[in-house]
């Protein structure tokens, strides 16, 4: 990991971007206090990290109120990172159907996520790795974010994440299903019953097929930009209660 840019926010926040090899990525830290501050992964859409700078940031700074270091990085395929081909053809595809008003196959759904999931995951790790290994870094580690399907693997397969906020708010591969059922971890799940862009009934056989014991799911009348101040509250407090 290498830092290549740091400022002091007003709020006392101290924001670093770095890069992890090839990825760019961004820490954000609460002031100095007397123990390593737990750690937030904010997961997002592949937007690119500019684009939805505005949003992580706000999370990161709300995180740092209540103690949390917090940290994103570029997904692949986004920002500025070479493309895949495949999902790109894959999401013109979609795109096609959605235009035509034809159901989106599972086949699509596919080719268009999985490939981001299986060079996403390993990433985060490697992340995870990078930022535990700083000494104001401690555990307990959480996710907090989107795509669901990549949340979902990291909740299966990496066991120094404590909990999970997830952002029902993308398309749903079908082996993610099965990925839910290895998933034991509190989670606190996240549905915009109207979002024009995502599967209602993928999301709640999604939500039924998690093997936690603790999970909730909070949903929200409006579109997928339409998430209330207090559903960012009650997930906060969700890791809040599991992290500290």
């Amino acid at each position: 990991m290498r830092f290549t840019s740091e400022q002091r926010l007003d709020d006392g926040v101290l924001e670093r971007e770095f890069t992890l090899g090839e990825i760019p990525g961004i820490l954000w830290t609460p002031e100095p206090a007397a123990a390593p501050a737990p750690l937030i992964l904010l997961g997002h859409p592949p937007l690119g990290l500019r684009r939805m700078y505005p949003r992580l940031a706000a999370r990161a700074r709300h995180s740092a109120a209540e103690g949390f270091a917090a940290a994103t990085i570029e997904l692949p395929g986004s920002g500025d990172r070479p493309r895949l081909p495949a999902v790109e053809q894959a999401r013109a595809d979609l795109r096609r159907a959605l235009e035509a008003g034809e159901p989106v196959t599972d086949e699509t759904v596919d080719a268009l996520v999985l490939p981001l999931v299986d060079k996403a995951v390993p990433e985060w790790q490697a992340a995870l790795d990078a930022l535990l290994s700083l000494p104001e870094i401690g555990g307990p580690v959480g996710y907090s974010g989107g795509v669901i399907a990549i949340g979902t693997r990291l909740a299966a397969v990496e066991p120094r994440i404590s909990a999970a906020v997830l952002f029902a708010g993308s398309f749903v591969p079908r082996a993610t299903f099965d990925e839910a059922r290895q998933v034991t971890i509190p989670l606190h799940v996240l549905l915009q019953w109207d979002d024009e862009g995502n599967d209602r009934q993928a999301a709640l056989n999604l939500f039924d097929a998690f093997n936690s014991k603790e999970k909730s799911l909070h949903a929200h009348l409006g579109g997928h930009t339409g998430v209330p101040q207090s559903a960012g509250d009650a997930a906060a407090q969700f890791l809040t209660r599991h992290l500290k």
